[in-house]
């Protein structure tokens, strides 16, 4: 019995399998003839493959643009992805055919927004917010049975059964999230997904909900998938850590295991934004650049236009996610290497179009080479 329990746990809730999204943002056909222009498609997602178990947190991190939320969106079933799979508990969901099925699914799986008041109907008051999941999937019947649910979640998220009679306007910030997601347990989830949740609410406040969606975890076994650019709020929320960058993924890692030992050159410029509250005197370099055009991707390695490694070969391969310790997987030309990795000594950020020139934003004035001597003393040996 205790076998078939860990198996089952240990077994991924979700898996995400060479998830791929793009967008058609081309001009219409005939704006397109006229000016003898072809169709234009912007990668959003490109071959992600991730895997959550049951209890756990995924939390998946990067800068704005780099796809976190379209991945949030694929997997909510929000959009169909244009290849790759979607396994939810043993089942494709992108292969659902029946209404049922998908039916079943979005009982299972719920979403708790960024915006809590953009994501609350202004006209409904709370009662009639929370308990529209429990209408629609009919999980009670009667007007009582339906009213004592609702205070119950209420409840549960802090707030008090009377509060069901106001409306969004009437409440703080904080406590729109909490309708949210009292709103988000009313269909009995396994599965939650949080897009970027605390982004829009004050410091103080962000405590407050953040222990909550933690001490609900532990009480009915969720399993999260979190989108944040915060990452002192992915440390306090997650079990494992993807980092995105151009819609693919670059490294993932248990928690603790990429704040302590991070290995991408782009997971370590991200952690030097993370504030000094210590006060230590490190000396910390800002993420350099921008961002490229995810409708024309630089050759090779996305991250190469900016990356203080950059070597010729970064330029024409891009490197896969491979393994290269036990629960980390980093796609990096320089960290397989390892010790023997040398890095163009010419080369430097801003030698492609989708990033910011020396000496401008994101990079101290007068640095010529923007490299950082610091990241190659601290290039990991190869399975380390």
């Amino acid at each position: 019995m205790d076998a078939h329990k860990t198996a089952a746990t240990n077994t991924p809730l979700l898996q995400a399998r060479n998830l791929t999204r793009h967008f058609d943002v081309s001009k219409p056909l005939l704006n397109r003839l006229l000016e003898g222009k072809p169709r234009q498609i912007l990668q959003a997602v490109a071959g992600v493959d991730f895997d959550i178990r049951r209890g756990e947190t995924f939390a998946l991190v990067g800068e704005s643009g780099c796809g976190k939320s379209t991945v949030a969106n694929l997997v909510a079933g929000l959009y169909a992805p244009t290849a790759g799979s979607i396994i939810f508990d043993g089942m494709d969901i992108t292969a659902f055919g029946r209404k049922r099925q998908m039916k079943d699914f979005r009982r299972r799986v719920a979403m708790i927004f960024q915006d809590p008041y953009a994501s609350l109907n202004p006209r409904w008051r709370v009662f009639a917010i929370i308990s529209e999941p429990i209408r629609a999937f009919r999980l009670l019947q009667g007007k009582k049975a339906i009213a004592r649910r609702t205070a119950q979640l209420l409840e549960q998220v802090g707030l008090s059964p009377r509060d069901g009679h106001k409306y969004p306007h009437e409440f703080s910030g904080g406590q729109r999230q909490r309708i949210s997601i009292a709103r988000a347990l009313a269909s009995n989830p396994e599965f939650v997904i949080c897009d970027e949740p605390t982004s829009a609410l004050d410091v103080s406040v962000q405590a407050q909900i953040l222990n909550l969606m933690k001490d609900l975890q532990n009480r009915l076994g969720l399993s999260y998938l979190f989108i944040s650019h915060n990452l002192a709020v992915v440390r306090h929320m997650a079990h494992h850590i993807g980092v995105m960058y151009l819609g693919r993924l670059c490294e993932t890692a248990p928690a603790d295991t990429l704040f302590d030992h991070p290995r991408h050159p782009y997971t370590r410029m991200l952690l030097e934004t993370i504030p000094d509250i210590e006060m230590t005197g490190k000396k910390r370099r800002p993420v350099a650049g921008e961002i490229p055009n995810p409708i024309d991707p630089p050759p090779g390695c996305a991250f190469h236009p900016r990356c203080p490694l950059a070597a010729s070969i970064c330029r024409r391969r891009r490197p896969e996610l491979n393994t290269v310790a036990n629960g980390v997987q980093v796609a990096c030309h320089a960290v397989f290497e390892g010790a023997s990795w040398r890095p163009d000594k010419d080369g430097a950020p801003g030698d492609h179009p989708g990033a910011a020139a020396p000496g401008t934003r994101g990079q101290d004035p007068g640095v010529k080479s923007g490299r950082d001597p610091s990241f190659e003393e601290r290039i990991p040996p190869h399975g380390a």
